[in-house]
């Protein structure tokens, strides 16, 4: 097997989008047994621990099975049609791809909030807002009620399979500020914006302005995504160091 390695990118992730094509093509059939370790090694060029992450991946996805003794085989088709693996999260080309699902998603999932949302839904989604900045300032992360702040809005929607479905993604899709990781004062304006962005957001929901809504969850995602392009492309994103 001859596999190039694109740079700045996860060699792992690489090497799992190779194994994944070859067993969607049928080139690696249900019930075939991939390449060994060692083969996979010599055939790709990275190291045994980017392989052993790779078939981990694949197995999370249902696509492989380790059998002891035996090696590691492709398995029968699932019938479930969407998975992400855990780690797809950790990279940055698949959050960015994850990131832009998550744009289709939530702008109509806000449309809706405004909409539908009741007095209660506003005032949590403002005590939230709070809180982000509080964990912010205190511990620097303030995900967890970023994540709450979404999921509040999903209910407000009065579509339950909104809240389903982030819940599946296990909001993955919120970029981890640690990935993004630059300079003080970066960090100190984007956290501003981003406090700013989930205000309009609120107060367009409150209002009832369902286009307003869609707009700011737009453009606060597109701020997202654009911040994660600028570090794709400066070449920030740390390769496998495995």
């Amino acid at each position: 097997m001859e596999l190039k390695m694109r740079p700045k990118r996860s060699l792992a992730s690489e090497l799992v989008d190779h194994l994944r094509r070859q067993i969607e093509s049928g080139a690696l059939a249900p019930g075939d047994r991939i390449p060994t370790e060692r083969e996979l090694v010599e055939g790709s060029g990275v190291s045994r621990t980017v392989v052993r992450e790779a078939i981990a991946r694949l197995t999370a996805e249902g696509l492989l099975e380790p059998r002891q003794g035996s090696g590691v085989f492709v398995t029968e088709p699932r019938t479930t049609a969407f998975h992400v693996s855990h780690g797809e999260f950790d990279d940055l080309v698949e959050v960015r791809r994850l990131l832009e699902l998550r744009l289709a998603v939530e702008i109509e999932m806000a449309g809706l909030a405004a909409r539908r949302r009741s007095e209660a839904d506003v005032a949590e989604m403002r005590v939230l807002i709070q809180r982000i900045a509080l964990d912010v300032a205190t511990t620097g992360d303030g995900s967890a009620a970023d994540e709450a702040l979404h999921g509040v809005i999903a209910r407000a929607s009065g579509n339950r399979y909104f809240g389903r479905f982030l819940e599946f993604l296990e909001m993955g899709l919120v970029p981890r500020r640690g990935l993004l990781r630059q300079s003080a004062e970066d960090d100190g304006a984007y956290t501003a914006r981003v406090h700013e962005e989930h205000v309009a957001l609120v107060d367009a929901i409150a209002r009832r302005d369902v286009d307003g809504a869609r707009e700011a969850v737009r453009r606060h995602l597109e701020h997202a995504r654009a911040r994660l392009e600028d570090f794709l492309a400066r070449g920030d994103a740390s390769a496998d160091p495995a």
